[in-house]
């Protein structure tokens, strides 16, 4: 049974209250400036590129030089843990590409329009690639559109792509002989990750069931992916860190927690919250060393706090066991930032090279090559969209058609918030930068050389604001366009109404688009709910299994079913956050009830991370773990795809099992019933938000 569709608004609130919060997203300014030396480097590589095709070439290769190199340096700042020097050359050489094949087809309209909605169309389907593939793609539609308009011959044609080209590997180069905070980003990233645990330590200090945001663990891992090369340059604070902070989670839940860990009230509770300060403080000291590159000092306390007291343990059972799990792992993470030896590298997490990246592509294409896919249908759309507004600026009387459909290019997004916020952002921005740089053209008639340094100030401003918001970066970066465009005197022939007009009508087609066929991720959350589910009862099940066979492989699946089930949930928030500004709602899931059920979801999370925690690294097979195990994927996967077919849950199963399962009395450990009993409890509350 296929999800019932979003019940359109009857009221035209709806909409209002839609637009007008992407609104106020496009348009927010925020106080945030990127790295200096970065965009002065970006800048410095677009004035090299432009002055020097300036000095022994026509304006026209200088324009295509510069912005070749400013987008270029666009994709070093992009928010990617690949190489910079790497992006900036497959930038250069994507866009040298597509404005070679663009001039050679611009003579014939028909055949230029239908290039450009197959160029579209691939920058739309680089969107399976994440955010800086589809934004690196929409960068060679808008070159293509811009610089098809200067050469007039296939060899300048060539000349103007290899100048581009040339743009590129200047920024390359730069990234190469100038590296700034070479490996800031992974740095910053594995740090939060550290400072996230820390905070998580210091709240369950007062709130034993304090929830925890798994976000920073996940983009700390994404950038642990390296290549070969990158491995072996990789500073030895940013290896062997992350494995030890992301074990340490169910360690120090289960420590806290009254139901499995230290008592809730007394000696034991006052010793537990000890550890978790002694934990906060070393977690903190490793986020300060590891975004300094230099060892932080331990507080004296910190260290006295590890140690047994002088009366003998205050905890016991398996509060003892979880709190010596604890100081082990805190041992381990600081001799891991003390040692300086590198000749026994840990193993890294394996990003794909160039040869893998392509059949990597090809099948995250084969998987989204459905109708059913958000993917493709802004692929289509945009296609569409774009090629549409090209046609549509050709035949109004107001020239230069690029404007129309490079704004259309730049705006489209997969999803409904981004498509609007982008697009009031880019309409706003761009009418500020044309009128600004319109009237400096018109009232100082500025030289080429002096509209090209004008151009250098923009652009560099542009990397500066770059965290700024979009309208900030698209207002420069239109600054930037017309002064460029000003040496050679394409802009000064058009008034700035044509200009304006031409943006308008670009970003009109585009937001009408999305209006008029939509892609809405209300219609994506029960399918979202559903893998959330489904991943949580792969989870729970992993750690049982652990116990009814422990070994080493058994752990490693519970490790991949966890990966799962943040990648789920991660996919559940950001579908959800998306919902909650589009102007539909689902008929079949209330906002309330996609709220318990992610509530409840997350208790059995929480129950199935505290039987990781106590997890005996070697025993004998637990009697009746399989069997549970086995109860509770089951009832979850029902559970999902009841979610899927609109059907209220039926997990009434799990109860009756545990009862079995405890009456046994066969040798199962004490406190392996007692986590099962919190996860039935758990799984009890999804069928009452469910049902």
């Amino acid at each position: 049974m296929i999800p019932p569709p979003p019940q359109q608004a009857t009221r035209s609130s709806s909409w209002y209250r839609s637009i007008k919060s992407t609104t106020r997203s496009g348009l927010r300014v925020e106080r945030a400036t990127g790295a200096p030396l970065a965009a002065l480097r970006g800048a410095l590589g677009v004035a090299i590129a432009l002055f020097g095709a300036l000095a022994v070439s026509t304006p026209a290769i200088a324009t295509s030089a510069a912005l070749g190199a400013q987008l270029a340096g666009m994709a070093t700042f992009q928010r990617s843990y690949r190489p910079r020097a790497w992006l900036a050359l497959a930038t250069a050489l994507g866009l040298s590409l597509s404005t070679f094949v663009g001039y050679v087809v611009s003579p014939w309209p028909p055949l230029f329009l239908a290039v450009l909605a197959l160029w579209a169309f691939g920058a739309g389907m680089a969107w399976v690639g994440g955010q800086t593939a589809g934004i690196l793609a929409s960068m060679t539609v808008t070159v293509m559109l811009v610089i098809v308009t200067l050469p007039t011959t296939v060899l300048e044609a060539a000349q103007h792509a290899a100048v581009i080209a040339g743009g590129g590997a200047i920024q390359a180069l730069l990234v190469v002989v100038w590296p700034v905070n070479r490996w800031g980003a992974h740095r910053e990233a594995l740090a939060e990750a550290c400072a996230s645990m820390a905070d998580y330590a210091r709240r369950l200090r007062h709130d034993p069931f304090a929830p925890f945001d798994p976000d920073p663990l996940m983009v700390a891992r994404e950038a642990a992916q390296v290549t070969p090369g990158q491995a072996r340059n990789r500073p030895s604070e940013l290896t062997g860190v992350r494995s030890l902070v992301e074990r340490m989670r169910p360690a120090l839940a289960a420590l806290a927690d009254p139901r499995v860990g230290a008592a809730e009230e007394g000696r034991e509770r006052d010793r537990a919250r000890e550890l978790l300060a002694a934990a906060a403080e070393i977690l903190d000291m490793a986020a300060r060393s590891i975004r300094t590159g230099k060892p932080a000092p331990i507080p004296e306390h910190a260290y006295r706090a590890l140690a047994l007291p002088d009366d003998g343990p205050v905890l016991s059972g398996i509060a003892k066991h979880t709190a010596l799990r604890l100081i082990g792992l805190l041992a381990e993470i600081h001799d891991a930032l003390d040692a300086q030896d590198d000749e026994a590298q840990p193993r890294y997490l394996p990003r794909p090279g160039l040869r893998e990246l392509v059949p990597h592509t090809a099948r995250a294409i084969r998987r989204n090559w459905t109708w059913s896919s958000p993917v493709l249908r802004h692929a289509v759309r945009t296609a569409v969209v774009v090629t549409l507004a090209e046609g549509v600026g050709r035949v109004l009387p107001f020239g230069h058609s690029y404007w129309a459909a490079m704004t259309a290019m730049m705006v489209m997004r997969p999803d409904f918030s981004q498509t609007y916020s982008r697009g009031v952002a880019r309409l706003v921005g761009t009418v500020v930068g044309v009128g600004v740089a319109s009237a400096v053209m018109v009232a100082a008639k500025p030289a080429p050389w002096v509209c090209g340094l004008l151009a250098v100030c923009a652009v560099g401003f542009a990397y500066l604001t770059i965290r700024s918001g979009y309208m900030a970066l698209s207002t420069l970066i239109t600054l930037y366009i017309v002064f460029l465009l000003s040496m050679d005197g394409l802009v000064l022939s058009h008034t700035v109404e044509q200009r304006v007009s031409m943006t308008l009508v670009g970003g009109a087609l585009a937001l009408a688009a999305y209006a008029i066929w939509p892609t809405w991720q209300t219609l994506r959350l029960p399918d979202r709910l559903a893998e959330h589910i489904a991943a949580a009862g792969r989870y729970a099940a992993a750690t049982l299994h652990a116990y009814g066979e422990p070994s080493a492989a058994s752990r490693r699946a519970m490790r991949e079913a966890l990966l799962d089930l943040r990648g789920a949930r991660a996919a559940m928030i950001a579908t959800d956050a998306s919902a909650a500004s589009e102007p539909v709602r689902h008929r079949g899931l209330r906002p309330s009830q996609v709220a318990d059920a992610r509530a409840a979801v997350a208790a059995i999370s929480r129950a199935a991370m505290l039987i990781e925690a106590h997890t005996p690294t070697a025993t004998a097979p637990v009697p009746g773990a399989l069997s549970f195990a086995t109860t509770v994927r089951a009832a979850l996967t029902g559970a999902a795809d009841a979610v899927r077919d609109g059907e209220p849950a039926q997990l009434s199963g799990v109860e009756p099992a545990y009862a079995d399962w405890s009456a046994a009395n066969d040798g199962t450990p004490p406190e392996l019933l007692r986590d099962a009993s919190i996860l039935t409890e758990a799984i009890g509350g999804l069928e009452d938000a469910l049902g």
